[in-house]
């Protein structure tokens, strides 16, 4: 642990501070669990004002009430949370009840299903390095939210598990992959929960929900153990209701893995100190169309003309840009490098098994999709990873020039439940799945920071987010801007009408 983790671990000074929500660094004891951030959460356990039981109760009424609609949680780990509680809880969070995403992350003693029914019965031998330190941080984990199987879809709807459902909407998708978790949030069952993201599947489903979501750059938050760089494209974080949330556990929760596999250079200070510091005048070029050029629904036109001039008004300089890169390649590039990791996770469960997967273990299109990668190359997956190299540097020699990329983070509204399912043709869901994601793929391609931010609703009420991509490393600068937006056009009081 390094020395500024270990500082951060224990300042309780930290949590009190640079509130983006409250703009006061005193303890506000006021409201309900429902005003109340997880920051909020934490620094009333700490100051003795609310015990993590009456949290993790708190968060269990809401879940009973809510997700009968939703089917954002899929699986409960009740006893492990009590027991954590029993055994006592330290740290800036400690004691905030906390969901983890049913993918690619792991507690151990407990199922990670993936959403398939091929790893139903997957039990985790140990923790992820991500878990780890949100233990050691006092979350309290009391379950797992819904994604779709191996988080190939950009809804969360499954054979295994079901639909899950937008608590804005119950027709439509909350999005995916981590669309559980933006499900849980946006309907108030708790103010943060774990997301992972390959190719939007954090800021998907925060634009779907009316959520904050930042995806970190590269090498920021661990994937391991021995995950690698997750073909380059994969990183964790969490969907959050504020933007001090989002930071507070990017602080817990960034560091090289043990090994150091990976670098990144580490921030400044602490991305919570971020919070209320002034982003200076930022240059941010205006992306309206994406790099495979596609019409863009007038309601996510509309939400990022509004979010120009928004910026416009806090001093920024905005201007339209067109991105230098080959929007096609990149694509088909990013397809084939996520395919393969998801490929290579079935012949590792197919080995532990000691069985081949059949046809009755996989979804129709994920069966159609494993054998359709089964046999890509390995010129073609070094192809990709070195045009990877070479869009990593034309962007980054594109945003020598502006601090920041503004475009919709999707093209167009939440889809309905159902639309985009696992039983639709493949040809079906691969086309309008593929929509969703982009303007969001390609800042997993190059590795930056990118994140969703809720400034637009559209007619119907949906919720409709914009994306702001920094530079590689600098997510410093986003966390300002975020904060900054916050402040100057709240989201936080906007809420979906409970359940009847």
């Amino acid at each position: 642990m390094t020395p500024n983790r270990r500082q951060f671990l224990k300042s309780s000074s930290l949590l009190a501070a640079g509130s983006a929500l409250s703009g006061c660094a005193t303890l506000d004891t006021s409201g309900s669990y429902d005003d109340w951030d997880a920051t909020q959460m934490g620094s009333l356990v700490r100051a003795g004002h609310i015990t993590p039981t009456e949290l993790l109760n708190e968060a269990l009424v809401r879940l009973q009430s809510w997700n009968p609609g939703l089917n954002a949680v899929v699986m409960t780990h009740l006893d492990f949370a009590r027991s954590e509680i029993e055994k006592g809880v330290n740290g800036p969070l400690a004691g905030v009840p906390f969901l983890i995403k049913d993918l690619n992350t792991y507690l151990g003693g407990t199922v990670t299903s993936e959403g398939s029914r091929f790893f139903a019965n997957a039990v985790a031998e140990r923790d992820s390095y991500l878990v780890e330190r949100y233990r050691k941080a006092g979350l309290v984990i009391f379950g797992k939210t819904a994604t779709p199987e191996f988080g190939k879809n950009t809804v969360s709807e499954t054979l295994l598990w079901g639909d899950t459902r937008n608590p804005w909407n119950l027709a439509h998708s909350p999005g995916g992959s981590s669309g559980g978790s933006a499900a849980a949030v946006a309907a108030g069952i708790l103010p943060v929960a774990h997301g992972n993201d390959g190719g939007g599947s954090i800021r998907i489903p925060a634009s779907a929900c009316g959520l904050f979501g930042l995806k970190p750059s590269r090498f920021r938050t661990p994937l391991g153990p021995a995950k690698g760089d997750g073909n380059g494209m994969a990183t964790q974080h969490v969907i959050s209701r504020s933007v001090r949330d989002s930071a507070l556990l990017l602080d817990i929760s960034r560091g090289p893995e043990p090994g150091g596999y990976g670098s990144i250079r580490a921030p400044q200070r602490l991305y919570f100190e971020e919070i209320g510091r002034a982003p200076g005048k930022l240059r941010i070029g205006l992306m309206k169309t994406p790099v495979i050029d596609v019409p863009v629904d007038p309601e996510c036109a509309e939400a990022v003309e509004k979010a120009a001039l928004l910026c416009q008004s806090l001093g920024h300089s905005v201007e339209e840009v067109t991105l230098p890169v080959d929007g096609m390649a990149t694509y088909m590039a990013a397809g084939n490098l996520l395919s393969l990791s998801s490929n290579l996770s079935i012949q590792a469960r197919e080995k532990v098994l000691g069985r081949k997967v059949t046809e009755n273990d996989i979804e129709p299109i994920n069966w159609a999709r494993y054998h359709q990668y089964k046999n890509v190359s390995g010129e073609e997956i070094l192809a990709a990873r070195s045009l990877q190299v070479k869009v990593h540097w034309q962007i980054a020699e594109f945003m020598k020039n502006y601090d920041i990329i503004l475009s919709p983070t999707l093209p167009i509204l939440p889809a309905k439940v159902g639309e985009l399912g696992p039983i639709q043709p493949q040809a079906v869901v691969d086309r309008k799945s593929s929509m969703y994601s982009l303007f969001t793929l390609l800042y997993n391609f190059t590795g930056q920071p990118a994140m969703s931010v809720p400034l637009h609703w559209s007619r119907s009420g949906l919720p409709v987010g914009v994306q702001f991509a920094g530079r590689y490393a600098e997510e410093d600068t986003l966390v300002r801007l975020a904060a900054q937006l916050e402040k100057a056009a709240p989201w936080w009081d906007k809420r979906p009408s409970p359940p009847v």
